[in-house]
């Protein structure tokens, strides 16, 4: 092989919903350059009512193959039939680069990569594939997993400098190994201005109302029961405060359910799934994030390029993207009756609105532009081929 013909990439990943990997995925296989790269995309068949992007990744032009037996739960037959189907992929493709993503596709890519002798193969942390929240032999299987692939794995990229921590107090990979390169965003759309008259006009929320909004999957990780839950509290306190949820998901009915019971299904807007959300954020005053563990949720730059104030739980790379009282309001997940607090502060406080959310706007345009993170990985791909001809 020589630069005279671009380097072949398979970007592996194990689903294509609504979420920030999987946008990360795409922004990559779309920007690089073509000249150098010649990037393919195969992901598994599953979506679900968080959304996908498989129809939106084909309308931009990404090579995309799907592969039926790449499912995301554990199951022993359809996971070894994957990995052959991968391994002779990478066989007959002859891929210079394979990079995954998700844990089952990093964990059978990665091994498949391996076994066909794929002379880069990286894989990036989009969070890690087990936390606190999962059974604990899940839990342990996964680490012991991770560590595995860890072995031969090239690089391992991470999104937050807390996922190079938590690796390494596991025993995954070597501190050599690590490289951070923020999940970015395309500044341009949410530094875009918008009247926030006309938004609002479409979602039928008065002008003078404050509104608290968030954008996620309804899902168990991002926690939308404790989010509406502390929605309850700051109404209490303000009736005329209303609600934004942006985003579809598994909990949809129960969210429902607890949005009747606590009587707010008529002050609580469930958009269901939306790809316009630079325009939906330009309708909030408040940004509230509950998730309970997260990589780097790549809404937050976006609501800070917005200028919307942030209320979130300090779970893992939230901490590192927010700053206690410097570019957002943190608390402990849990904390509802303190998040509430934050939200009410923040609605009754234009002095810290402002200073918060200049501060957090700084912090965005300068760590998440996609320029920068598409440049990074093309260095990044670069460096092992470097010494080839061209």
């Amino acid at each position: 092989m020589t630069r005279k013909s671009p380097i072949k990439v398979l970007h592996l990943i194990t689903r294509l919903i609504v979420g920030g990997a999987q946008e990360n995925t795409l922004y990559t296989a779309r920007f690089l350059n073509p000249q150098l790269f010649d990037v393919e995309v195969v992901c598994g068949p599953q979506t679900g009512s968080e959304g996908s992007l498989i129809e939106e990744a084909i309308r931009h032009g990404v090579r995309l193959s799907i592969l039926p037996e790449l499912v995301r739960e554990l199951n022993p037959i359809k996971d070894l039939l994957a990995l052959m189907k991968i391994f002779f992929l990478l066989r007959k493709n002859k891929y210079a680069i394979v990079h995954t993503h998700s844990s089952k596709a990093g964990i059978l890519g990665r091994l498949a990569a391996k076994l066909a002798g794929t002379p880069m193969i990286l894989h990036t942390v989009h969070g890690w594939s087990f936390h606190d929240y999962m059974p604990a032999w899940r839990k342990h299987l996964f680490i012991a997993l991770e560590r595995i692939t860890a072995r031969f794995t090239h690089r391992l990229i991470v999104v937050t400098q807390k996922d190079i921590l938590k690796g390494r107090a596991h025993g995954i990979g070597k501190p050599e190994q690590y490289l951070l390169i923020r999940s970015a965003i395309p500044l341009d759309e949410f530094l875009r201005p918008l009247s926030k008259l006309a938004i609002r006009e479409e979602l039928g929320l008065p002008q003078g109302a404050p509104v608290i909004g968030t954008v996620g999957r309804l899902s168990p990780q991002k926690n939308p029961l404790e989010w509406i839950a502390i929605a309850a509290r700051v109404a209490a306190q303000k009736p005329d405060c209303l609600f934004l949820i942006v985003g579809d998901g598994p909990l949809r009915a129960q969210v429902e359910k607890r949005l009747r019971e606590l009587d707010l299904d008529g002050r609580v807007i469930l958009t269901g799934l939306r790809r316009d959300v630079p325009r939906l954020l330009a309708a909030m005053d408040v940004f509230l994030l509950t998730s309970l563990w997260e990589g780097l949720p790549r809404v937050l730059p976006q609501a800070m390029c917005r200028e919307i104030p942030i209320v979130a739980y300090a779970s893992d790379g939230v901490a590192e993207i927010i700053e206690h009282e410097r570019t957002g309001l943190l608390c402990r997940p849990g904390e509802v009756e303190l998040a509430a607090y934050h939200c009410l502060r923040l609605l009754e406080s234009p002095e810290l609105r402002q200073r918060l959310v200049h501060e957090a706007k700084k912090v965005a345009t300068e760590h998440f532009d996609l320029r920068i993170m598409i440049n990074r990985l093309e260095e990044l791909y670069l460096s092992y081929f470097g010494g080839l001809d061209g």
